[in-house]
């Protein structure tokens, strides 16, 4: 708005009658000053700016500043540059489009101002400031477009951090406290029915709760904090515990070299998941654990069969989701590998998951 000063030039000459037909130079210079002033509000009032209203302001405005310029010229050339600076803040004319129009304006500008001013320097002069002021004005407001589109992500990126922090929590929680309170109650149930008959095996079924009991509380603190990873041999002796108190015959096989931390962690937490889910939900009376390494030595692979009915209704689970299978689908997916969970073909249901050995380029989703 302040480089409408530069009109005092046109509104001097108006007053010191140096510019003929004074009433119509008048008219002219206020409407172009209305005009200039329409445009440039609309364009950045947020109701307008995407719209056509500014364009139609500006397409008005091109024709005043014309018809004033070629008018009276001298000191009314200086219209041009002003018509080029609200050409810029045109939204809609962003781009090539306003290219196109700044070249046009800046040749007729020089133009006219040749013919009015007969000096090719003066000529030049204003075409080249024509030029310029369209292309300053529509450069800087679009680096403040962008400066702000850039804070709305930076502000949509931390909300999606808060969220998958929320999920990482609600997951691992659900996978600590599912896997501790199906052994808790296991144990307790041995407790029950041996305390009548056998009082030391009781007791030792409840020195157990109480360990698993103190564990799981060190375990959620640390998944609090973000800091767990999980142990595969840790979790395949707490399997065959949960399965031994839970009267359920099971047969562990690992083979192959000891995988890398992020690998070993990540079927800890399959073999606490799959071995969950036999001891609460199938009624099965086996269960097979086998951990091994292909051939190549870059993919490992678990496999947990019992001969139960499966967790609910046996079917696979689906790929996405936030807990149990599904979320330990999404992670072992997130690190480039699958997991297969349904009836294996026979009696029984089977889980079978399937991890690269080296995480290094991968890092799975916790």
């Amino acid at each position: 708005m302040p480089w409408l000063l530069m009109g005092i030039g046109a509104l001097s000459n108006i007053f010191s009658g140096k510019t003929q037909n004074t009433w119509l130079a008048g008219l002219g210079l206020l409407t172009f000053n209305s005009l200039y002033v329409f445009v440039v509000f609309s364009a950045f009032n947020p109701r307008y700016r995407d719209s056509r209203v500014p364009v139609y302001g500006l397409a008005a405005l091109t024709a005043v500043t014309y018809a004033i310029t070629i008018g009276f010229g001298h000191a009314w050339l200086l219209f041009f540059p002003l018509l080029s600076l609200a050409s810029g803040t045109v939204r809609v004319l962003r781009g090539k489009p306003h290219f196109v129009l700044l070249f046009v304006l800046s040749a007729s500008a020089g133009a006219v101002a040749g013919v009015r001013a007969g000096d090719g320097w003066n000529a030049s002069a204003i075409g080249y400031g024509t030029f310029i002021s369209g292309m300053v004005a529509a450069t800087v407001l679009s680096l403040f477009d962008n400066i702000k589109q850039l804070d709305e992500t930076r502000q949509e990126l931390a909300r999606t951090a808060v969220e998958k922090e929320r999920l990482r929590f609600s997951r691992d929680l659900h996978d600590l406290l599912g896997h501790t309170l199906s052994v808790v109650v296991v144990k307790a149930e041995a407790v029950r029915r041996l305390a009548p008959r056998n009082l030391d095996a009781a007791l030792a079924q409840a020195a157990d709760i109480e360990a698993v009991g103190r564990q799981a509380l060190t375990e959620i603190r640390e998944a609090v904090t973000g800091y767990r990873e999980g142990s595969l041999s840790t979790e395949l002796d707490r399997a065959a515990s949960a399965l031994q108190a839970a009267g359920i015959e099971h047969v562990v096989r690992r083979s192959g070299p000891p995988l890398p931390p992020q690998a070993d962690a990540l079927l800890g937490w399959v073999v606490r998941e799959g071995v969950t889910n036999t001891v609460r939900h199938s009624g099965a009376a086996r269960c097979e654990i086998e951990v091994r390494t292909d051939a190549a030595g870059d993919r490992a692979r678990l496999t947990v069969t019992d001969d139960g009915r499966g967790p609910g209704t046996g079917a696979a689970p689906p790929a996405s989701g936030g807990t149990g299978l599904k979320g330990l689908t999404e992670r072992l997916a997130s690190a480039g590998g699958t997991l297969d969970a349904g009836p294996d073909g026979r009696r029984g249901f089977r889980v079978v998951a399937e991890l690269p050995v080296d995480l290094d380029e991968v890092t799975p989703e916790r």
